[in-house]
Formats: structure tokens, C-alpha cells, sequence
């Protein structure tokens, strides 16, 4: 009877759209008992009694996932001192899963491609601590505006660098890197040091982004990425321009480029419970043009296979890329895989550590894994994680 009744409270052009894509309605019947998920920052754990005080309720552990915790879905944290001060942030257990399965290690640098809204971005730093790098890319700027002051509430940026760019085409490598800087000297209007960063722009750069914004002007290939944010250790204090945008052929990435990329890719938002619960209010025609439109779906998932490509790309050899989507559509996620692994010999799917302990099913390829509500008690999520192999 209740998933009758959710199936009911969905529009018949939704329904359409799952059945075609093999998708059980049932999924979301769970949807408004899915719990909320937040990660304490390492060191607040002693805290946790102080916390559940506050908000009211007990933190369960997800014992899958180390330094997650769950909660009911209407308790509401945004009020709490805990959270204002940066303790612990939401962030879905599946995505969370994400970014375990790029198994992190110290002193790596990690890009993530599609950095907005930011969550993923934290959790990578977490983990990290005072070592390695972190790079994070968007094509949207207020939304990566949102990472920066993500970052600077939770005192995470340090080693973390922004920029606003098309994933497609980023092609910047980490700081690690420092040689001659090449053909991109030509283009900078100004060879200035960066010092440490500060939000007052000077007078001249707020015109000039301001020029841009107004232009309607969107990065493309042939505009340097937008640094809009770096921390003091993140690799970019004392360069310049030169340094920074410095150019590499594809194969010096194979030696120089990241040791771990996160690509979760921009979709149709369909596995996401607190996406699809905002139609209620939003409107299902709103659903219409941005779920179930075909042309929009199809663009996607050429979308998806560059920024695939790209992240793989810029990935050193020996590294390993993760691949998500909140889709749980198969022409968003397997198909692209798929088609991913026929153009390039040097891309191998490998298995996941530790996820045969994860509330999680197969998905139609070997090696790649789904969450949804109804399995995992989680958001839906498709992850796939990728290694390169040497040339």
C-alpha cells in the first residue's frame, strides 16, 4: 500500500521515465525515510554527546563508513553550534562512499572535476590532512563561490585550490610540477606573484570578472581557467601567472598528472531523493525539462563521456579515477562506461576495496555499484573506479 501510495504522488511522465529505464518506482517509496547523513570532522569525536544534546537526537554510526554518522530525516543541524562552528557537515553516505573508494593516501593530489557543491570536496581534504594537494573545478561560478565558503567555514582549504573552468578541457596539473612555463606566457596579460590570498580583489580583476559575468561569457577551451580561490600550501603562493598556467602534452600527465580524479559528472538527478522531493514543491513540469527531456538526456551523457575522458586524461599513470553519477539510469552510467573502456586500452575497471561490506548492489557491469534508497538507505549513486595503466 505505501508504495502504491508513493508511486501515486509521482506524475505519470516520471513513471514513463523509469519504466524505460529499468527502473523499480518502489526505489522511492522509501524516500521520505531515508536517513540524513553528516561526518564529524576528525578530532570532534569526543564531542559527539555534547552534539546529540543539542540537536536532540542520537548519532548513529555507520559502521561501513568511518567518521559517518546517521540521523532522521526531519532532524534539522543548521542551527546547531556544532555545525556553525565547522564540526560537521551533511553529506550523503553513498557520496561519501565516492570518495572512499579513491583510496586516499597521504601526500596525494587529487582533482575533482566537477567540485560544486562542495561536499565532496571537504570530505577529500579530510581525509587528506596536511599533506598532498586538492584542485577543484566547476563550470559554474556561484557554485564554486559556495565550495569557497565551504571550505573557509570548515578551516579545510589550506592545501585546496579553485578554479572556474570547463571540465572538458581543464588541463592545468598540480603544483607539484614547476618547469619552464610554455606557449600559455602569450596569453597572460600580467606575469604578477601570487601572494596569499585574500578575498578583497584588487579593483582591476573585480572589473574585468565582472565584465564577464555580464557578457554572459561561458569557459571554454580557449579561456584560461578562473582561479578564484587558493590556500597558503596549496602550491600557488610565489608563482606566477607563467607557472601556474603552464602547458603540458598529453603524455608528460602520464608522470605528472594527479594520483587520484573524482569525476562525478553532472546528470539527470534522478537517484537523488532530496532532488526529486524539491518537484514537489518546485513543480513536476519543472521535472519535465530537467529529468525527462530526451535531448537534455542525451546531451548528458556526451557531457558525461568528455568529462570521463578528460579527468582520465589528466590522471598520472598508476592512478585511480572514480566515476559518479546521482543517476541511476544505465545509458548515464554503464552505457557510458562502456562506451569509455572502448576508446581507451589503457583504462582498466578495477574493484572496489572494502565495498563487500557496503550496503550496496552489482550494477551491469563487473566491478561498478549502485546505491538507491531501497538497498542502501541512502541517496541513489553509480560508482565505477577506473585505473591506468603505464604505456
Amino acid at each position: 500500500m505505501e508504495e502504491e501510495a508513493s508511486n501515486a504522488a509521482l506524475p505519470d511522465g516520471f513513471l514513463d521515465f523509469l519504466k524505460a529505464n529499468g527502473l523499480d518506482p518502489s526505489i522511492y517509496a522509501e524516500s521520505h525515510s531515508t536517513p540524513r547523513y553528516i561526518r564529524l570532522k576528525p578530532g570532534c569525536e569526543a564531542q559527539i554527546e555534547e552534539i546529540e544534546g543539542e540537536i536532540k537526537c542520537k548519532l548513529e554510526k555507520v559502521d561501513w563508513l568511518p567518521g559517518f554518522y546517521a540521523l532522521p530525516p526531519d532532524v534539522q543541524i543548521a542551527n546547531s553550534n556544532a555545525y556553525r562552528e565547522g564540526k560537521m557537515y551533511g553529506i550523503d553516505a553513498a557520496s561519501g562512499a565516492a570518495v572512499s573508494a579513491l583510496n586516499i593516501s597521504a601526500g596525494d593530489h587529487v582533482l575533482d572535476l566537477c567540485a560544486a557543491p562542495g561536499a565532496k570536496l571537504c570530505l577529500v581534504l579530510d581525509i587528506l590532512g596536511d599533506s598532498g594537494s586538492v584542485t577543484g573545478v566547476d563550470v559554474s561560478s556561484h557554485r564554486l563561490a559556495a565550495c569557497r565558503t565551504m571550505l573557509q567555514k570548515y578551516a579545510l582549504g589550506n592545501r585546496c585550490r579553485l578554479f572556474v573552468a570547463d571540465g572538458t578541457t581543464f588541463s592545468l596539473v598540480p603544483m607539484r610540477i614547476h618547469s619552464n612555463p610554455k606557449s600559455c606566457e602569450s596569453a597572460l596579460e600580467e606575469n604578477v606573484t601570487f601572494k596569499e590570498w585574500t578575498s578583497r580583489r584588487p579593483w582591476k580583476e573585480r572589473k574585468k570578472a565582472a565584465r564577464v559575468r555580464k557578457s554572459g561569457a561561458v569557459h571554454s577551451g580557449n579561456q584560461l581557467p578562473e582561479l578564484i580561490y587558493y590556500g597558503r600550501h596549496s602550491g600557488v603562493v610565489g608563482l606566477n601567472k607563467s607557472e601556474l598556467y603552464q602547458t603540458f602534452r598529453d603524455g608528460e600527465f602520464l608522470s605528472c598528472g594527479y594520483d587520484k580524479v573524482l569525476v562525478d559528472a553532472e546528470c539527470t538527478h534522478d537517484g537523488s531523493i532530496k532532488h526529486v522531493q524539491k518537484f514537489e514543491h518546485w513543480g513536476w513540469e519543472t521535472l519535465q525539462r530537467r529529468v525527462l527531456d530526451a535531448e537534455r538526456s542525451d546531451s548528458l551523457t556526451v557531457l558525461q563521456l568528455k568529462l570521463l575522458t578528460n579527468g582520465f586524461r589528466l590522471l598520472k599513470a598508476g592512478g585511480l579515477l572514480v566515476y559518479s553519477t546521482c543517476s541511476l539510469t544505465v545509458a548515464q552510467n554503464e552505457d557510458v562506461v562502456k562506451q569509455f573502456l572502448e576508446e581507451n586500452p589503457f583504462a582498466e575497471l578495477q574493484a572496489i576495496d572494502g565495498a563487500e561490506n557496503w550496503p550496496s548492489k552489482n550494477g551491469q557491469l563487473p566491478n561498478t555499484l549502485r546505491f538507491d534508497p531501497l538497498t542502501s538507505k541512502t541517496s541513489g549513486l553509480f560508482v565505477a573506479k577506473f585505473s591506468k595503466l603505464a604505456i
